[in-house]
């Protein structure tokens, strides 16, 4: 060959290389910090110990399986069996893969050993209180940091207290604190023991357009003509639970398809692994919080306490990373400039999330201007869909109410009540959302009743839900996780005669779990 054709030749492969190296650096983008976590983790057979603990970007890794030539443009199998096993499929399309291709020869082509996919697994399985037990139990051979369910299970390995033939130490654990992980590990056994390569994908049925969701090609449970079929099935008491419960005296349980997902799935196939997906928290700004406080009104009452929650509102947002703007006894013409302004705000493109709350008097879906002017609630969510917002598609926006819904007041569980009004049947809570993902709506009370304040102390909804984020965020709690511990939190309040009772509802439509990043400062009372 000439030295001019050997040039070209050079000239090709560098090209080459650095279109796949672009290639890697657009899947790192996507990529957060828990994706890092989990790849590291997925990668202890493939990189030395000591090089993984240098790597603080997906980049990184990627550079060290290109060095151990597990990662090249020919063949980029390896990347593509680990983002499918930590559930980011829809970057599969950057290798050129489909889901259904790497499903199909994933069995026979594994790279990840059934060891290390076991412990990825049950660490995915693994709550923080789980974790939480499980290191109580080792207290005396665990050190006092803190730990993710993947580096509690790393340091155990690493301590040579269990490996592919030893999982005694798992095995208790789990039996005491997690019992029904054991069919992982029963199924893991098996599957070592067994002469057959691991096949137990190979079977998983191909996704039609039809269960594609609108964001980038990722996977929903069920079509929308499935999720109405579903629903007319259902009892009524057992579709809208939290009417039932409300009721009664119980808790209000989050209503959702994911509820109806989880279901099915657990009927269908009890080897399936459950979809985890985590909205981004890496961009440049964790992004926007909005709390619009009326204290004072024209024609209704004033609120006092209600400048202690928006107070406390500012504190643990800003704690989280977000940028708070406070606007106080807000017209309905003000609040229209405000929804306006923060529709078309610039700071949206770099940022995580939104959060709007408002403070004021409410009434059955709608909430209360400083100068009397009812507004519903669905028109302010409205402002912020992905079609009259872009910048926010594909994000979590999340608005918490603190505000009556109605006049009947929730009795205490010690007054026996099938129905505190059976005559009245109050709106659904859903009907507030916008049908659309990634919106959370969290109210002070269920539709129909009136939530309660202290004069001084703020309102018992904003107050636990202050609480509750400052204490579980560190956990690595999601928010729905969260809103539930400030569901059982209000629902033991009582007026000082133990007469008036409170239960606050979220309604939802997100796809993922929102996970706010642990800020690195605690938040000081």
């Amino acid at each position: 060959m000439t030295s001019q054709g050997q040039s070209l030749n050079s000239t090709l492969d560098d090209n080459c290389q650095v279109n796949f190296r672009g290639t890697l650096l657009t899947i790192d983008s996507y990529l957060g910090d828990q994706d890092v976590e989990r790849l590291k983790f997925l990668c202890r057979d493939s990189i030395a110990s000591k090089n993984l603990e240098k790597c603080g970007s997906a980049l990184d890794i990627f550079d060290y399986l290109m060095a151990e030539e597990r990662l090249s443009e020919e063949d980029p199998s390896f990347l593509a069996e680990l983002l499918y096993i930590i559930k980011q499929r829809v970057l599969l399309r950057h290798l050129r893969y489909t889901k259904e291709q790497v499903e199909h020869w994933l069995p026979g082509r594994r790279k990840v050993s059934l060891f290390r996919n076991l412990l990825y697994e049950l660490s995915e399985d693994i709550s923080s209180e789980n974790l939480k037990s499980m290191i109580f139990l080792l207290r005396e051979s665990i050190p006092k940091v803190q730990m993710t369910s993947l580096s509690f299970l790393a340091y155990l390995e690493k301590q040579d207290k269990i490996d592919e033939d030893n999982l005694t130490l798992l095995e208790d654990l789990c039996k005491k604190i997690v019992p029904n992980l054991m069919r992982k590990i029963d199924k893991y056994k098996r599957e070592k023991a067994s002469p057959f390569p691991r096949a137990s994908q190979a079977g998983a049925p191909p996704v039609t357009k039809e269960t594609e969701s609108l964001h980038q090609g990722e996977k929903e449970l069920f079509s929308h003509s499935d999720i109405n079929q579903l629903l007319g099935a259902l009892p009524q008491e057992v579709s809208w639970q939290d009417e039932h419960a409300q009721r009664n005296g119980d808790r209000a349980t989050p209503v959702s398809v994911e509820m109806l997902g989880a279901s099915v799935d657990t009927l269908t196939s009890e080897t399936s692994t459950k979809e985890t997906a985590v909205y981004r928290m890496d961009r440049k700004h964790r992004g926007l919080c909005v709390v619009v406080n009326n204290h004072s009104f024209t024609s209704l009452s004033e609120r006092p306490g209600t400048n202690k929650d928006a107070e406390c509102l500012k504190r643990v947002f800003q704690w989280l990373g977000f940028s708070v703007h406070i606007y106080v006894n807000v017209t309905k013409g003000h609040l229209e400039e405000v929804l306006q302004q923060f529709q078309t705000h610039p700071g949206h493109a770099d940022g995580d999330c939104f959060v709007f709350c408002v403070l004021t008097h409410g009434k059955f879906g709608a909430v209360y201007s400083s100068d009397g002017e009812l507004i519903p609630i669905r028109q302010i969510m409205s402002h912020f869909t992905a079609q009259q917002c872009p910048a926010l598609a594909h994000k979590p926006k999340l608005f918490f109410i603190q505000a009556c819904q109605g006049e009947e007041i929730q009795p205490s569980v010690s007054i026996e009540a099938d129905a505190v009004n059976p005559e009245h049947v109050p709106p659904s809570l859903q009907d507030s959302v916008p049908v659309e993902a990634d919106f959370l709506l969290g109210l002070a009370t269920v539709p129909g009743y009136v939530s309660f304040r202290h004069m001084e102390e703020g309102s018992w909804y904003i107050q636990s839900l202050y609480n509750h984020l400052k204490d579980l965020v560190p956990r690595q709690e999601d928010i729905l996780s969260i809103l539930t511990a400030v569901n059982d939190d209000v629902s033991r309040q009582a007026d000082k005669r133990g007469k008036k009772k409170q239960m606050p509802q979220p309604a939802f439509t997100l796809r993922k779990k929102v996970v706010f990043p642990v800020p690195q400062e605690e938040l000081l009372l």
